[in-house]
């Protein structure tokens, strides 16, 4: 017997579209990915747009939550942040709901602190990701948790009695690309070379004086006859491993804290390669998993109870 969608969730970010259709009780019943990120979207083409996922997936009609750049000021619309701390329910109560004559579509907005120097910083689609996780391990609600979120631009947070009360972002992703598509280091090769990133780890030391270690992805090649296809891997692997011995520090996170990585699995690997290598404890969660149970509990209200 099968089962009826009841909600259409997504999570729409720059450069990507990732949607599942759920039963009532979050069951994925069908799932796609689309290339048509907020950043590739022109004025107004965003219901366009989900008029196209409601097609491919049969979810006509259905309600439709969605989390990540699809509310910032390059998406649909701009939704408020929510300050920190926050906790599930306030996230909930952030909700914006925009008109499409397709079915009811709420957005989930972003977060936002002064940050570690009080500049600021925000996030938007991690959120959903971080409270999808609490709402599917409810003893992580209690006490203190350190959670990292890998990416482009990778969240470090401090979740304390369920409520976020501190996060930090590091360009982490975006560096190793901007790095390895413009810059002197450029290179096509992919990441792959196990031996390399551990060398990049290595190599990141205490993870100070950066812009002098990126430069040994240089000098290891021409003077040190290292393989040209091994400079991207060793490059990323001096990357996360800057960001893992720097970053945590700035938002207050002990050396000794056990780390749940939360995200791509296969980039999780890398920083818990990195994680180990300074003798600190992890977990691996599913960033998709959580995504998903993030976006259905904002639906059904059932976050932060």
């Amino acid at each position: 017997m099968s089962r009826a969608a009841t909600l259409l969730a997504c999570d729409w970010g720059t450069t990507h579209l990732r949607a599942w259709t759920l039963g009532d009780d979050g069951t994925v019943l069908k799932d796609r990915g689309f290339p048509f990120g907020v950043g590739r979207l022109s004025a107004g083409e965003a219901p366009q747009r989900l008029a196209e996922v409601r097609t491919a997936l049969g979810a006509q009609g259905l309600p439709a939550i969605l989390c990540g750049m699809v509310g910032s000021n390059l998406g649909w619309v701009a939704t408020p942040y929510a300050d920190l701390p926050a906790d599930a329910a306030d996230l909930a109560a952030g909700l914006v709901e925009v008109g499409d004559p397709a079915g009811r579509v709420r957005i989930v907005p972003g977060l936002r602190t002064p940050g570690f120097n009080g500049a600021g910083d925000v996030m938007r689609g991690e959120e959903t990701q971080l409270f999808g996780w609490l709402a599917a391990h409810p003893e992580r609600r209690t006490g203190r948790q350190v959670v990292c979120h890998p990416g482009t631009h990778t969240k470090w947070m401090v979740v304390e009695e369920g409520r976020l009360t501190a996060f930090c972002t590091a360009m982490t992703g975006e560096l190793f690309a901007v790095l390895t598509k413009y810059s002197v280091l450029k290179s096509e090769a992919p990441a792959g070379d196990v031996t390399a990133f551990e060398e990049g780890l290595n190599a990141a030391g205490a993870g100070d004086a950066l812009a002098a270690r990126l430069f040994t992805a240089r000098g290891r090649l021409v003077a040190g006859g290292r393989a040209p296809e091994s400079a991207s891997s060793y490059l990323s692997g001096l990357l996360i491993g800057a960001d893992v011995a720097t970053t945590p520090a700035l938002i207050g996170i002990g050396l000794a804290e056990p780390v749940a990585l939360l995200g791509d699995l296969e980039l999780c690997a890398h920083y818990g390669r990195a994680l180990a290598s300074r003798g600190r404890g992890y977990e691996i969660f599913d960033g998709e998993a959580a995504a998903i149970a993030g976006l259905h509990a904002l639906h059904h209200g059932s976050l932060g109870r």
